[in-house]
């Protein structure tokens, strides 16, 4: 379980950067554009009420979300967030990039998202469990394996995954395991599903890198998040010849200038449930994270972490989002002004859900793969689309970001045509 909490210097609506997006897009999607205010209304939200017997006899209540941005293409899919900054505003946006995310990926899912206003580090076992099962209880109404189908996100696992799919199960009466993804292998999960994301980020990172003439060998790389996707790019990275030189998570900024030893750092980790002391780096202010002279950053925390006053700081030549949301639009407006190539969230990000994909399909077919097959078929599908997204971002002399919104948004609002609306 991840735990991340940055202060946001410049914290605006992730909701209304999300529209921003949209706006930039609509000029390019010709008669498609009649269709296109589907895409800033969610399709179904769902507000709950939590009540929670504490260990010590009392009662507490939090507030937990679930959104379904758009179903025009399939069932929704998206990850579950219990943190303590978690309101309706963010989990909207964070479903409707779900929604681009899953289109530009060209995968048979809308967008949706869910979430619990709670400390999950606060609360002990037993009542991380009773506020799971509580939730899912409450949202059973609007989510399954044909519906909406949640997964991990920040501060939520695969145990976690476990008791939900258990809790809609016991409902139903009937075992559900494709009710979720991102669940412990021996109950349906899928072999390579943990490093998918980070896996992903290494993926299209290379592809642009190679792409763009930036060598990959000897460049210096700062992370954001060492969580499972950053410290998943951080194993790629440096075993492909990196240098990983600076790496910041909620407890530390560590730096060291010949690049760090992430075998090392990943056993610290483990012991330690931080990197904050690590001895084969040194302290540097958080803010120092922002500009040092480096080659690649990868932003893999939270959502709106590039403001404007970073972007003009930043000293990189690409930036590849491992997070959702971490770049406000104006803050995209200097990086292109400035040559820094940005691989938006929506493609370089999507390696979770294509193994998502996956262990909906084995869950539904009770055939499951190997981990080779699926990190296969995952960077495949990855590639392809990272390939698409760069060939039109040159068709149309735009950044990727744009580029991977026009192939998205031209799918979905098909989509939502040749449906036509019920009743008419």
């Amino acid at each position: 379980m991840s735990k991340l909490s940055y202060v946001f210097d410049e914290r605006t609506s992730a909701w209304s950067t999300y529209l921003q997006q949209i706006d930039r897009v609509q000029t390019y999607l010709g008669n498609l554009s009649y269709w296109i205010d589907t895409l800033r209304h969610p399709k179904r939200t769902l507000i709950v009420d939590i009540p929670l017997q504490m260990d010590n006899g009392s009662i507490c209540h939090f507030e937990g979300y679930r959104v379904q941005h758009n179903l025009s293409r399939g069932p929704g899919k998206g990850g579950i967030r219990y943190h303590p900054q978690v309101d309706l505003n963010e989990v909207m946006a964070l479903a409707a990039w779900m929604t681009i995310k899953c289109a530009a990926v060209n995968l048979p899912y809308g967008g949706a998202k869910g979430g619990i206003r709670v400390d999950p580090f606060k609360l002990s076992e037993g009542e991380l469990e009773r506020l799971t099962r509580r939730y899912t209880s409450e949202i059973g109404i609007i989510i399954g394996p044909q519906k909406d189908i949640p997964a991990p996100d920040v501060g939520t696992n695969s145990k976690v995954m476990a008791w939900m799919m258990d809790t809609y199960s016991m409902n139903l009466g009937t075992t559900v395991t494709g009710v979720v993804t991102g669940k412990p292998i021996h109950l349906g999960g899928s072999l390579g599903r943990e490093k998918a994301t980070g896996r992903g980020v290494f993926v299209t990172g290379c592809e642009i890198a190679c792409r763009e003439n930036i060598k990959i060998q000897g460049a210096r790389v700062a992370i954001q998040g060492f969580g499972n996707v950053g410290s998943e790019a951080a194993r790629l990275f440096s075993e492909a010849g990196a240098n990983i030189v600076v790496i910041q998570d909620h407890t530390a900024t560590i730096f060291n200038k010949n690049g760090i030893n992430i075998p090392d750092l990943l056993n610290w980790q483990i012991k330690n449930k931080k990197i904050a002391g690590f001895i084969e780096a040194q302290d540097i202010h958080a803010e120092e994270f922002w500009s040092k002279d480096i080659d690649i950053l990868i932003p893999a925390a939270l959502e709106g972490q590039i403001n404007t006053q970073r972007a003009k700081n930043l000293n990189c030549k690409l930036i590849l989002e491992g997070a959702n949301g971490p770049t406000y639009t104006n803050a995209d407006d200097i990086l292109e002004k400035r040559g820094i190539i940005v691989v938006p969230d929506v493609i370089c990000n999507a390696g979770g859900v294509t193994v998502s994909y996956f262990e909906w399909v084995q869950d539904m077919a009770s055939f499951f793969w190997t981990e080779d097959e699926i990190n296969k078929r995952s960077d495949k599908i990855m590639i392809d689309a990272m390939i698409h997204i760069w060939e039109k971002s040159k068709e149309k002399d735009c950044s990727l970001r744009t580029a991977a919104y026009i192939i998205a948004c031209e799918r979905i609002l098909m989509a939502r045509k040749d449906r036509g609306i019920y009743p008419g």
